[in-house]
């Protein structure tokens, strides 16, 4: 982002006043910055929206009343999708409803990411709006998650990788993006209140992984902290979150904005690296303006989240431009082409799909999700679809040779076991059947998780009922993340369409009628049941803490190491053709610190039809210095395919890819004997390996004290030496009586100085061997170099 020179800035802010400083760092009314305008300095418009510019006439056009302001934030979050209509969008503006984290993470496209970014900065730009707050990126730690919909996968490679697409196509059209939630926002359960508790190695290499990717990929203008407490302390009051890590190790320069009323104590917030304070809040200001008063806040902390803001403001001031009409129906066909796209075709067995040659069949279409879509999850992200595609009108248009009957197909639409019967005895009429099926909908969404992942109530039952008539069975699956599938092996078909955006019915039907291939992978894991989910056994936390005791085995990493079958694996998706892959090799004899390893294969599309492949690296430790995943993914790519045609794939291996954190050195650490470099079609469908030895980086010495067991001490290099002239010079002893003394310590389990009193009694005091340890621990002491 281009920045104004710093000089002016600090000019431009010395000559505020303190109470501008105050009103500068806070936000005006719900979705605006301070203008101050003696100074020249006018206020940018934000809105939210991932998926969708979700623009409200009323909060944005009509003023700043804070107690109207709040009012209309809450209702919005507390919206529900069932509540349809106006209530579900009030007074927001018509936009283009797209497909939501949940399904866009399964395209596994960056390219189409970006082109949403385009698309979204296009909308934004007709409306006024300076920043898009979006994406969001929290790992999809658990399918329970309110907000999983929302967010893109449980990796932080797929996570931040499309989430740079998007903020890349979104600011070079210039309109800012907002990274959130940082960081670990997992769950809305008492989401204000509920702190993560979360140890470091999980923290860096999974729920800080996704954000560290997306910000050294695109230069996000703006980063949003999370609402909740991350180990005890709230995430916009954070200063290892904010400025240790974000900024001093990440070297992230723009602005932090907080989560809509997510502070607790303004005063911390500034001082942790939090410099906008959203929306507006009497009560926040006048806490910040006590402490400054009182001399309790930093003066050059305050000014310099005025400068970041003042640079940030002006840069965005500078890139607006005028607009024509946006083209609605373009974006329309966007979303269309998106969703077809990311689908994920679960099973087809005996070529049930694509449905061919229809003259003369008869096609059961059942449930209420062929009339009624539902596109998109509750909450602040919510967008209003300015048209939505009905999935039956599209597969009517598609089958007009077809006989295509309807049933409904709903818990308000009488008693669910007639309601099986009739459709049951239609199916024995028909040639097939099309069941739209979808978890049950108003117990999820921003502010409230979900409590099973269950389909609603009576679908199970229809689905099995109809798979016993010997009919061809078909399911199409709307959810927000993982539902249960009792009766997977029974049915011939299904589709995941998670929430597919305004343009997810015509999508549908190009894909039931192969109009379009269907390229989607999963990028989470779908679990058998919920007692799978790793770390269900500590969801959601009590007491005010949420225990992440899967630790760094999130996800598909956590069925790999404990060896559970899932019901499909991360990365899992079938197409109407056929991959092979083959020829792998690669540009390195091992893997040694510092340098990457490029990897050439080649895929090709040996079926019939044209078809898009999604290739996925995973790196494979063996025998690695701390307990690792069995493999992690590191990379991707996806591959458009003419029947025939074969793709020559290069990938390049980065050395962070094979390091994990070490919390006892605190830095990143190459250490294996070996690595395996897979190619997959998914994390349990490995197509080609190469194994490379590794040359690690030197173990460390440990910190040595003198209760540590002489086991540790005797594996620090320098230990042994420095004690044999340390006692021999200390006690007046020969060598060969100094060695005696110090082998008759190795077998004890306790502290050395205890295990060495044995032999000399207080002859040494405890403080000189610290003094020696400290010195062996720092390698001070002339003799040890």
């Amino acid at each position: 982002m281009n920045t104004v020179d710093d000089d002016e800035l600090q000019s431009v802010v010395a000559m505020m006043t303190d109470e501008e400083k105050i009103d500068f760092v806070s936000g005006h009314g719900l979705w605006r910055t301070t203008a101050i305008e003696r100074l020249g300095i006018p206020a940018i418009v934000m809105t939210d929206g991932t998926y969708g510019v979700r623009y409200s006439t009323t909060q944005i056009d009509s003023g700043s009343d804070p107690e109207a302001a709040l009012s209309a934030f809450l209702a919005v979050v507390n919206r529900r999708a069932e509540d349809g209509g106006a209530g579900m969008f009030g007074d927001t503006h018509p936009a283009t409803c797209f497909p939501n984290g949940n399904l866009l993470g399964c395209s596994w496209d960056t390219s189409l990411a970006e082109q949403l970014g385009q698309a979204l900065a296009a909308e934004c730009q007709a409306l006024g709006v300076d920043l898009l707050l979006g994406p969001g990126i929290n790992i999809r730690r658990t399918p329970l998650a309110g907000r999983a919909y929302e967010y893109y996968s449980e990796d932080p490679v797929v996570s931040g990788d499309l989430a740079a697409g998007l903020i890349r196509g979104l600011q070079g059209a210039g309109v800012g993006a907002s990274l959130k939630h940082f960081a670990c926002n997992n769950s809305e359960i008492d989401r204000t209140n509920m702190s993560s508790d979360v140890d470091e190695r999980a923290l860096r290499e999974i729920y800080l992984a996704g954000f560290e990717r997306a910000i050294a990929k695109s230069d996000p203008w703006t980063v949003m902290s999370a609402y909740n407490p991350l180990n005890g302390a709230q995430a916009a009051e954070s200063r290892w979150l904010l400025t240790d890590v974000l900024r001093e190790e990440w070297g992230y320069n723009g602005v932090v904005i907080s989560d809509w009323h997510a502070i607790k104590d303004r005063p911390a917030a500034v001082h942790a690296g939090t410099d906008l304070d959203m929306p507006e809040s009497g009560p926040r200001k006048a806490r910040l303006r006590a402490a400054l008063q009182a001399g309790h806040l930093d003066c050059e902390a305050l000014d310099r989240s005025c400068r970041r803001i003042l640079s940030f403001v002006r840069s965005l001031v500078g890139k607006r431009r005028a607009v024509g009409p946006v083209d609605l129906d373009r974006h329309h066909e966007l979303a269309r082409r998106m969703a077809a796209e990311s689908i994920v075709l679960l099973k087809n067995d005996t070529a049930a799909l694509p449905l061919k040659d229809m003259a003369g069949k008869r096609l059961l279409v059942v449930g209420t999700g062929a009339i009624q879509p539902t596109i998109q999850g509750s909450g602040s992200a919510t967008t209003n679809p300015y048209r939505v595609d009905v999935p039956l009108d599209e597969i009517r248009a598609l089958a007009a040779e077809a006989a295509i009957d309807f049933m409904p197909f709903a818990k308000n639409g009488g008693d669910l076991g007639t309601q099986i019967a009739d459709a049951v005895a239609k199916a024995r009429l028909a040639d097939m059947v099309l069941v739209f099926a979808n978890h049950r909908t108003g117990d999820e969404g921003e502010g409230t998780d979900r409590s099973d992942i269950s389909l609603a109530d009576g679908q199970d039952a229809l689905i099995e009922a109809l798979t016993s008539t010997g009919c061809r069975t078909i399911v199409a699956l709307t959810m927000p993340d993982a539902v249960a599938m009792p009766w997977i092996d029974k049915v011939d078909a299904v589709l995941a369409c998670f929430y597919p955006g305004q343009g997810g019915g015509a999508a549908l039907a190009r894909v039931l009628f192969g109009k379009v291939n269907p390229s989607g992978k999963l990028s989470t894991t779908l679990p058998v049941k919920i007692q799978d989910i790793p770390g269900f056994h500590t969801y959601p936390g009590e007491n005010g803490h949420h225990l992440y005791s899967e630790s760094i085995f999130a996800g598909y990493r956590y069925y790999d190491v404990r060896a559970v079958k899932p019901l499909f694996p991360f990365g899992h998706g079938l197409s109407y053709t056929h991959f092979v892959y083959g020829d792998l090799s690669v540009d390195a004899e091992a893997v040694v610190p510092g340098s990457p390893v490029r990897l050439q294969f080649k895929v090709g599309n040996t079926g019939e039809v044209f078809g898009q492949e999604v290739v996925q690296i995973f790196v494979r430790p063996i025998e690695p210095g701390l307990k690792r995943p069995v493999r992690e993914l590191k990379a991707f790519s996806k591959h458009a395919l003419a029947p025939g045609e074969t793709a020559t794939v290069n990938i390049e291996l980065l050395p962070r890819d094979f390091q994990y954190f070490d919390t006892a050195t605190g830095r990143w650490t190459l250490r294996a004997t070996a690595f395996a470099i897979e190619v997959a079609a998914s994390s349990r469908d490995i197509r080609l390996s190469r194994v490379l030895p590794c040359v690690p980086e030197p173990t460390p010495a440990p910190r040595i004290k003198t209760t540590s067991s002489p086991a540790i001490v005797f594996s620090h290099p320098k230990a042994e030496p420095a004690l044999k002239g340390f006692i021999v010079e200390r006690l007046k002893l020969g060598e060969d009586e100094a060695q005696k003394l110090i082998d008759g310590t190795r077998q004890s389990f306790f502290g050395f100085y205890d295990a060495l009193s044995w032999s000399i009694g207080e002859s040494i005091s405890e403080g000189e061997l610290a003094v020696l340890f400290d010195a062996i621990n720092e390698d001070t002491s002339p003799e040890l170099r």
